[in-house]
């Protein structure tokens, strides 16, 4: 790893701090790993029995094969999709919670949860086939509700996932059918792969990556119902103005952290926090402040404007602050040396779900029957523990940006209905036939310290913007660019190249907000990757284009967990090319790394690609979506000319 370990100012202060108290953070535990397995890195260490683990050995003889025979494509194929069937697995479980909310509110069972986006819930249910004419908003959310969780249940192989029909177009589903990886049940399809990829069963690559690519299409599916019955149940996200590094933590107030990726519990947290600023005036505070962290923060941010502290990798240093009180988290992504951290200092790591504890820290039971009773004892816990603060060893990095975020899909078009109101979709269309950008590109995934971090999320974004190229972003990518200054106006005048800057003009002109449009659009947390998906369906639809043809791809600059593979996966099999910042752990077989990078592509229309220089990865997607365009423009012509013809 570099001795560069992070382009962030701020996080670059807080790790001197560590290294002055002797704590040894993240980065100093990556740089231990060093020098890494490279079994483990090229995919060809296989653990599935207990025989292993397995290493393929091909100058030992019989080291070509694992002990039971199989080869390194077999191995590398195993493993890959069981990356594939945890990301998939942490998604379509969050969106199973999500529904199961849904559905007691429909009920009458809880009393602090309410349906408080009624448009987009008749927009869901339209799309899903269900009757809205006439009938209760409870009893249209609970039809909904019922189906979404239908899709975790259903065991019946000819049936097919309900919110996969409604968002692919058909070109695309027929695809999936013809190559048998169109899923019918999450829960059934996970299964069936870990069954598929168990010792002594499934040995053939191929029809491992297929079992993979079902699971993927599960993933997908999880994350469109999380997300559209979050944006119904909290609202659908419209454009805050906030601001996002650890200079959004305020010395005078109680600090309260929200991280994770489960909105279920932080928006209790957000009105709770409303309604207690006296609680925390009494203990000597100026009131409460709360920040993000991570997807859960990205939900917060997206719906209530709440500011983001950090991302992935640098989750410690918000502690290392000295301020802040408690750090309030759910599920994924969080680290476990958080506890052993907060020692240091008065601050409380308080867990909260059942299937997410840290050994010697501080669980609450959040109860969703008395969800907001519940937010307002954690929030309790941190006053208290606010009152323990030692001001000597509080240092916040003076580091901020202006944040401008809340782009759900609906208020992007809301924004685009501002210059085409019949059409909306039409003004990114418009601006890609004439040249002044070159397409899409979605910024998607985690932190890696097997680089630099942040550095390839930003280098990437700022040379495709160079390049004329429309940018989204979700998750900790997304979060890094709040960070850095991307998410304002001012990123625009800085980095965009001339036609986005025209586009850019035309879209401020008419937007009508208090601050100027960022020059990446900030869709929401991991699951919310789905709203990027149905820009890119919204863009093959108007232009005309099969979805193998859409001037669209998918970055994953600093990919890390199973959740960034198994996003990736339903990208490449959606037709997204999509590039990873980091080698895979495929190339320790060149069969399966030729699938995933080659053929993928005459199968799907998307594919993979590897490339840790940002500077070449820029490169390279700005090639495709030119490539794409020029075959687009070579078959508008030849349609012309025929027409002309007859």
């Amino acid at each position: 790893m570099s001795e560069h370990k992070t382009i962030d100012v701020a996080a670059t202060q807080m790790l001197d701090k560590a290294k002055e108290i002797g704590f040894l953070t993240t980065f100093d535990r990556a740089k231990a790993q060093e020098p890494r397995c490279t079994f483990g890195n090229t995919g060809i260490c296989c653990r599935i029995c207990l025989q292993g683990p397995c290493r393929i050995l091909p100058k030992k003889p019989g080291g070509n094969k694992g002990i039971c025979g199989a080869m390194d494509y077999t191995i590398v194929a195993r493993n890959t999709v069981r990356y594939i069937a945890g990301g998939a697995a942490a998604h379509s479980d969050h969106g199973r919670e999500i529904a199961q909310t849904v559905l007691h509110v429909a009920e009458g069972k809880l009393k602090d949860y309410e349906i408080t986006d009624t448009k987009k819930l008749t927009a869901v249910a339209k799309k899903l086939g269900v009757a809205t004419e006439g009938r209760d908003v409870l009893a249209v959310a609970k039809d909904v509700a019922t189906l979404a969780l239908q899709e975790f249940a259903e065991t019946d192989e000819t049936k097919e996932l309900t919110w996969i029909k409604a968002d692919c177009p058909d070109d695309m589903l027929d695809v999936f059918r013809k190559t048998t990886i169109m899923p019918a049940g999450i829960n059934l399809s996970l299964a069936k792969l870990l069954h598929q990829t168990h010792a002594g069963n499934d040995s053939d690559p191929v029809n491992i990556i297929f079992g993979g690519l079902k699971a993927a299409l599960c993933d997908y599916d999880g994350m469109a119902l999380a997300t559209d019955l979050s944006d119904i149940l909290f609202g659908t996200g419209v454009p805050v103005v906030t601001e996002a590094n650890l200079g959004a933590i305020k010395a005078d107030k109680v600090n309260i952290a929200l991280h994770g990726h489960n909105p279920l519990l932080s928006q209790m947290v957000v009105k709770a926090a409303k309604e207690m600023q006296a609680e925390a005036k009494a203990a000597g505070a100026q009131g409460i402040n709360l920040v993000g962290i991570c997807c859960t923060g990205n939900e917060v941010l997206m719906r209530e404007g709440v500011a983001i502290a950090t991302n992935f990798a640098t989750q410690e240093l918000a502690v290392l602050t000295g301020a802040m009180d408690a750090m309030v988290v759910d599920v994924q992504c969080i680290m476990p040396s958080l506890r052993s951290l907060a020692d240091c200092f008065h601050t409380k790591i308080i867990t909260t779900m059942p299937i997410m504890k840290i050994p010697g820290s501080y669980h609450f039971a959040f109860d969703e029957e008395h969800a907001l009773d519940s937010a307002k004892e954690i929030i309790r816990i941190a006053i208290d523990a606010y009152k323990n603060r030692d001001v000597a060893k509080v240092s916040i990095p003076d580091v901020k940006h202006s944040v401008v975020a809340g782009f759900s899909l609906e208020s992007m078009m809301s924004i685009f209905a501002k210059i085409n109101p019949e059409n909306p979709i039409r003004v990114l269309v418009d601006a890609i036939e004439a040249g002044e950008i070159k397409g899409v590109a979605l910024f998607a995934g985690c932190n890696n310290l097997k680089g630099t971090h942040d550095e390839n999320h930003f280098t990437i974004a700022t040379e495709l913007a160079k390049q004329d190229v429309f940018l989204v972003g979700t998750g900790c990518a997304a979060q890094c660019f709040a960070k850095e200054g991307l998410l304002n106006g001012e990123g625009v005048k800085k980095y965009a190249g001339e036609g986005l800057k025209k586009l850019y003009a035309r879209l401020n002109a008419a937007a009508g907000l208090t601050a100027e449009l960022p020059l990446v659009f900030h869709m929401g947390s991991c699951v919310d990757n789905s709203r990027a998906q149905q820009l890119a369906v919204a863009l093959g639809k108007e232009m005309g284009l099969e979805y193998r043809d859409v001037p669209y791809v998918a970055t994953a600059p600093e990919a890390m967990s199973e959740k960034a593979v198994s996003i990736g996966s339903w990208n490449v099999a959606m037709g997204n090319p999509t590039h990873v910042g980091v080698v895979a752990p495929t190339v320790g077989s060149q069969l399966v790394n030729d699938v995933v990078t080659k053929i993928a592509e005459d199968v799907f229309g998307g594919f993979f690609f590897w490339e840790t220089d940002p500077v070449k990865a820029s490169a390279r997607l700005v090639e495709i979506l030119e490539e794409r365009n020029w075959k687009n423009a070579m078959r508008k012509k030849a349609r012309d000319a025929k027409a002309e013809a007859n």
